[in-house]
């Protein structure tokens, strides 16, 4: 997209300027000012320092005027929103992805709270579901309608940091590393690598509120609220009760993560080569991407929702209710303890509620993330047209 902007900057400036060398030069001076602060935001000083050797003082105003009006007559001009603004990315990113994480987890919080359930490794009988449907179905029945939305105040307050971390990180990451391994174009790479490092930032900010609301979301919870769950864990496991899935969401995130955005930016080079707000194939990529990694990584989430829930059924049957080692800690043994109550079955438990909970989750986190990079990124870029005019 850089690039593409580059370019045509460059045609403009030509057909403007014809044969004359002077404001050739001086056109090349303009380009080494808009490359510069777009690429590597080189200070204006700097710049002008060059000015001399390109052209003169005068033929660069020439060229800034007619590249303004230029500007001036081509209004469907799209601004390049993939390359922000310098100084401004950052917080755009990371408000932009803090919308996008809370609106995300706050829709899809009931198919959220079906997934945590049809997880369970020996639920009782009234909280045995069929599918997806006659789990919502049931619970508002007999639960009331708004049981299926308890623990989203947690979700909501652990999402906007987490999230803003996360898509920040991830893009300034994500431009690094494809500059390093290759240079002008996208690298699967890199966005694979940019993505498991911020997840290592998301999951950090998100793993308490994920204990606290998978707590909440099991049948018969004994907490009151939030902050009683909040209290309760604190007072009889400990603060690293919080983390005790931290390295198993990492296991699981890291390649969940890996092949969410591998798979979003591959099908991003198929439907919108140019990189331009296409809110269609945002949408369509995003809930492909999150399909492929939630259907593969389903296992490891079986064992994260052990982990976090501390299922009682599921320790009475183990032989880890009473004694100095009552509680699933680690992989390994989460791993063990699927398979000894549910066999190889067991580590699917509830794909179905995931795959569905992902897919439009993943399709409104890009959606709601893209929409509000291009809105905040257009109108900075319009801003700065109107100071040039």
């Amino acid at each position: 997209m850089e690039a593409d902007g580059f370019l045509r900057k460059r045609r403009m400036t030509a057909e403007t300027t014809g044969n004359d060398p002077g404001v050739a030069g001086a056109s090349a001076g303009a380009e080494v000012r808009w490359l510069g602060s777009r690429f590597w935001g080189v200070s204006e000083s700097i710049v002008g320092s060059l000015t001399p050797r390109i052209g003169g003082e005068t033929e660069l105003k020439s060229v800034s005027i007619i590249c303004s009006t230029q500007d001036a007559q081509t209004d469907d001009y799209e601004p390049d929103y993939e390359g922000l603004p310098q100084g401004a990315s950052t917080s755009t990113h990371m408000l932009a992805g803090a919308v996008a994480g809370i609106m995300e987890h706050c829709l899809m919080f009931p198919i959220d709270c079906v997934k945590t359930r049809m997880q369970s490794l020996q639920p009782e009988p009234a909280a045995r579901y069929r599918n997806v449907m006659d789990a919502l179905r049931r619970i508002v029945a007999t639960e009331g309608v708004w049981r299926p939305l308890r623990g989203l105040n947690a979700t909501a307050i652990g999402a906007g940091p987490a999230h803003a971390l996360y898509f920040a990180s991830y893009e300034k990451l994500k431009k690094t590393l494809s500059d390093v391994i290759h240079p002008g174009a996208n690298s699967h790479l890199a966005n694979g690598a940019a993505g498991c490092v911020a997840t290592l930032l998301h999951d950090a900010a998100m793993n308490p509120a994920e204990v606290v609301k998978q707590r909440m979301q099991m049948y018969n919870s004994p907490y009151r609220g939030v902050l009683d769950c909040v209290h309760a864990i604190w007072q009889k496991e400990g603060s690293a009760a919080f983390y005790r899935s931290y390295t198993t969401q990492l296991t699981m995130n890291v390649p969940f993560q890996a092949l969410h955005f591998m798979t979003y930016e591959y099908l991003q080079e198929l439907l919108n080569p140019h990189r331009q707000y296409n809110p269609s194939s945002h949408m369509l990529s995003g809930a492909l991407a999150g399909a492929v990694a939630a259907a593969a990584t389903t296992p490891l989430d079986v064992c994260k929702t052990l982990l976090n829930t501390q299922e009682f059924v599921a320790l009475s049957s183990s032989g880890q209710s009473q004694g100095a080692h009552r509680h699933i800690s680690g992989l390994s043994h989460a791993f063990r303890t699927v398979y000894r109550l549910g066999g190889l079955q067991g580590f699917f438990k509830g794909v179905q509620a995931r795959v569905i909970y992902q897919m439009p989750s993943t399709a409104i986190s890009w959606s709601v993330y893209e929409f509000f990079k291009y809105g905040l990124t257009k109108r900075q870029h319009d801003k700065r047209r109107a100071q040039h005019i």
